[in-house]
């Protein structure tokens, strides 16, 4: 009997990572590749094809399987920004039996609790909440972008800390060292002048996300300000996360609410974030069993009527 092979996709901002899994569940192959989520120019449909061909072979290589002649049974590749401008691209570049293209939680949750149901609070440079109950209904919560929305994110989190240091040098907010640092780290002459860089090109969103660490070494030399800055950020977060909560489970009922992101490297953050949401009956605060790449092979499986325990899974980090 010739045997079925299946694969998982990650595409995210920063890389691409992909798994390949037996008919057993065991996860045989993993590969890397470059960022894919922008595919609306010329050159962004070369990075994107690029990326996901290229982690797929070096997941091939591993898994010692040809490349060129290999037909998965079933696919499942998630991608921030969503599957609409995606799906007919891969269609072309991945010969597969079964493909499933969907959005970056939803592996990221699956992954998270091992396929089972639960809620999944990601905060990196946005964030949101996404869960899915026993009955495969999914709700979420936050997601909406750095204008509208991604609260408790690192963007959004340096952003309140730009705002903090703005307050305080005009004189109308509390002091907070915050103001140097962000000089410090950016070379900026001043809060004014720091500003202005942060609308230019030079500090695309993601950069601006990574000062959010600064917010916590600054609560680890006692800033006040940080600290409040980190607990309204975890109090985001949280209510996130209960608002898919509420829609799609009991309140008696028993749920596992995993994390991810950046943001929560934060120990008081993540510590807060705990607190808060273990306050509410039978919800308790978990790792993530897997990364998203494990979680889009999880769905692959399910895509094809199978329930396997994975097997032998990489360290995606």
């Amino acid at each position: 009997m010739t045997p079925s092979y299946f694969l998982g996709v990650d595409g995210g901002q920063s890389s691409t990572t992909a798994l390949i899994g037996d008919d057993q569940g065991r996860v045989i192959g993993m590969g890397r590749g470059g960022p894919c989520n922008h595919v609306g120019a010329a050159e962004g449909r070369a990075k994107f094809v690029g990326a996901v061909q290229g982690c797929v072979h070096a997941a091939c290589v591993q898994a010692h399987l040809d490349a060129a002649a290999l037909r998965f049974h079933s696919a499942c590749l998630g991608f921030s920004g969503g599957p609409a401008d995606k799906e007919s691209i891969l269609r072309e570049i991945l010969p597969a039996e079964q493909m499933f293209v969907t959005h970056d939680a939803l592996i990221a949750l699956s992954g998270a609790t091992a396929g089972g149901p639960g809620i999944i609070v990601i905060a990196g440079t946005g964030s949101i909440a996404f869960g899915r109950n026993a009955e495969g209904k999914t709700a979420r919560a936050g997601g909406w972008g750095y204008i509208f929305g991604d609260e408790g994110g690192g963007f959004d989190l340096t952003r309140q800390a730009v705002r903090a240091a703005l307050r305080a040098e005009e004189g109308w907010g509390s002091p907070t060292i915050l103001s140097e640092m962000l000089l410090g780290e950016t070379g900026a002459r001043d809060v004014n002048d720091l500003l202005h860089r942060f609308y230019t090109t030079e500090f695309p969103r993601p950069r601006i996300a990574a000062l959010s660490r600064l917010v916590d070494d600054a609560d680890g030399k006692g800033d006040a300000v940080a600290r409040e800055l980190l607990d309204a950020a975890a109090t985001d977060l949280m209510r996130l996360a209960m608002a898919v909560r509420q829609r799609l489970f009991r309140a008696d009922a028993p749920v596992n609410i995993a994390y991810v992101g950046g943001v929560f490297r934060s120990e008081l953050l993540l510590g807060r974030f705990g607190e808060m949401v273990e306050k509410s009956n039978a919800t308790y605060v978990r790792r993530p069993a897997y990364g998203p790449a494990a979680g889009a092979l999880i769905e692959a499986y399910r895509s094809a009527g199978l329930g396997h325990t994975l097997a032998d899974v990489p360290d995606e980090k």
